[in-house]
């Protein structure tokens, strides 16, 4: 009889140590599906409070130029379209940098991800941007060296035909600074946005360029994301 309940016992647990091996993997996979589906919401909630860039309706329309790429990939096709622009420069990055964001006609032409947002964009008197975009900027973008050089590309070259008050431009990710885009393209830099207004300086001249005013934005703009 007491070899008949060690049997069953040991059967018993058998069964539960299967169980628990069929059943804490797929928990874990619902637990990390779960964060995901938080960190989504909550980049969703924070894009949903930020108000568009304001376009006025008494804003006279001009022919802009946006640089998406092409349909190899590996250039750009500059298309002007007819805009309602402000003459103010940050609110006008901020509708040219959208307008780059929502993408072209052709989706495979599109330079930026779907999902990224620009959260806020400031013009430091030294004729600085600095641009704030959402994490999707980072986590959606194909990573290699390539496809992050095209988008940074595509931001600075549009800026550059548009808004000529902005001279170089430093990236943020959802307010802080970041090493590389996804992996590879080094966002410690300052970017030349403004070539002739700048000479020959070189692009990524980054000690030289991340001067006090742009930590001072950069303080700033963190202040506001944990608000």
């Amino acid at each position: 009889m007491i070899a008949k309940w060690r049997l069953w016992l040991g059967g018993a647990l058998l069964v539960a140590v299967i169980g628990a091996a069929l059943y804490f993997p797929a928990l874990r996979r619902q637990v990390n599906v779960a964060k995901q589906l938080t960190e989504k919401t909550a980049e969703q909630a924070r894009r949903e409070l930020l108000p568009p860039a304001p376009v006025s309706s008494g804003d006279p329309k001009v022919r802009v130029r946006m640089f998406w790429g092409s349909k190899t990939g590996d250039s750009f096709t500059p298309v002007t379209v007819e805009l309602p622009l402000s003459t103010d420069p940050v609110l006008r990055a901020k509708q040219v940098l959208n307008t780059l964001l929502a993408g072209p006609i052709d989706p495979e032409t599109r330079t930026l991800p779907a999902d990224a947002a620009l959260l806020a964009f400031y013009l430091l008197p030294d004729g600085t941007g600095v641009a704030d975009f959402s994490e999707s900027m980072s986590t959606s973008i194909p990573s290699g060296i390539q496809s992050e050089q095209m988008a940074v590309d595509s931001i600075t070259r549009t800026l550059e035909a548009n808004v000529p008050q902005v001279q170089r431009l430093k990236i943020l990710l959802h307010g802080q600074e970041m090493d590389t885009l996804a992996g590879h393209l080094d966002l410690t830099q300052t970017f030349l946005v403004n070539t002739s207004g700048l000479g020959t300086q070189p692009k990524a001249s980054a000690a030289s360029l991340l001067t006090a005013p742009i930590h001072k934005a950069v303080e700033t703009m963190k202040s506001v994301t944990k608000r």
